[in-house]
């Protein structure tokens, strides 16, 4: 997780928080001294903020665990300037599923806030005019405090529930959709909003807050990506491993040195290699690690392949090896029929089995 600092694990879930969190720290701070120019208003400011922070990760424990309900895992938690975000291997497919995993988040923050309320008397805050209000909200106060955080969580509430996906909220609105028009298209329609809201926020952003620029690109791109992951999806149900398997490939030997790899490279198109011993898999030899080790020619590919790798057998779902890749842990496989070797998978194959089935199936469609 480049660009992150591992704060620990939780019930198995990594626990990071992003190298630019400490910006929303000191720029907080630089407000809020603007504002009111001593040292209690600033710390009372970064508390909340860092308090905020956990209520956040709570929130998306709340996913985290309804998902687990499912059999879905959760690979990390990691905390934003703009908030949190929880990496489920997937969401689930059923409609009701996917809708108690949306709300689980939210669920949280409104506990959280009923909590605060059993302690601070927030209606006392509704009593008070305009100037006096002012005053007292002033004050570095622990009930001043627990006021601003049942707000914030409040605030997480709403704006978590704007059904702009592939936020809560438009989590919530697919899987409304789906139970009616199914998951393709409550998708498509989901991710227009989604991207439509933000444009908005971004328009808004331009004149008033920079965060919502921020959350803006978040959205757009999120619910893009969310869009074409289930398009994939559409497009590759019913197909196998072995429909897009590469079997036309050049297969390395143990043996073989880093320059004969490179060679390799240099004649063709191949980046990435199988390496076998007879007819076993005993390695795989990727781009990154040939070019790690190409100034050292004469090493055998023995010495830096890797030797922990997965492979699929031919019958294998192909949006099986899809959910695999966009997890990010690997993009390029050996595949086997009945435990022998047969070819390998990787992420530009799949791209172009559905660039052709997508042409295909658009030309029939035509006719």
């Amino acid at each position: 997780m480049k660009g992150y600092l591992k704060l620990g694990k939780v019930k198995g879930i990594q626990l990071a928080i992003h190298w630019t969190f400490p910006l929303l720290l000191l720029w907080v701070g630089v407000l809020e001294f603007q504002n009111r120019g001593n040292l209690e208003g600033v710390l009372m400011a970064e508390g909340l903020v860092m308090v905020l922070m956990v209520c956040v990760v709570l929130h998306e424990f709340g996913h985290a665990l309804m998902a687990k309900r499912f059999h879905i895992q959760t690979k990390s938690i990691v905390i934003l300037p703009i908030g949190g975000v929880a990496t489920l291997d997937k969401m689930p497919d059923k409609p009701g599923q996917e809708l108690l995993v949306a709300l689980a988040g939210p669920a949280v923050n409104v506990l959280i806030a009923i909590l605060i309320a059993l302690f601070v008397p927030i209606r006392s805050y509704f009593n008070f005019d305009n100037i006096i209000l002012d005053e007292q909200l002033y004050l570095p106060t622990l009930r001043n405090f627990l006021f601003y955080l049942f707000v914030a969580n409040v605030m997480l509430v709403v704006f978590n529930l704007i059904p702009a996906f592939p936020m809560d909220g438009g989590r919530v609105l697919r899987a409304l959709l789906s139970f009616k028009l199914g998951r393709v298209k409550a998708t498509q329609i989901a991710a227009g909003i989604g991207q439509a809201l933000a444009i908005l926020f971004f328009i808004i952003g331009l004149f008033f807050n920079p965060f919502l620029i921020l959350i803006a690109v978040f959205i757009f791109f999120g619910a893009y990506g969310e869009n074409q992951m289930v398009q994939q999806h559409l497009v590759l149900g019913g197909h196998t491993v072995e429909d897009a398997t590469v079997t036309n490939i050049t297969k390395l030997s143990p043996d073989n040195s880093i320059q004969e790899v490179i060679e390799i490279v240099l004649a063709g198109t191949e980046k990435d290699f199988v390496v076998l011993s007879g007819d076993s898999i005993v390695g795989i030899l990727t781009q990154k690690d040939i070019i790690k080790h190409a100034g050292n020619p004469s090493l055998r590919v023995n010495e830096i392949m890797e030797r922990s790798f997965k492979t699929f057998d031919n019958s294998t779902a192909l949006t099986t090896v899809l959910e695999l890749i966009a997890q990010g842990k690997s993009s390029f496989f050996p595949v086997t029929r009945q435990d022998k070797f047969i070819g390998v998978i990787d992420r530009v194959n799949i791209s172009e089995f559905i660039l052709f089935k997508t042409v295909t199936s658009r030309q029939t469609e035509i006719q």
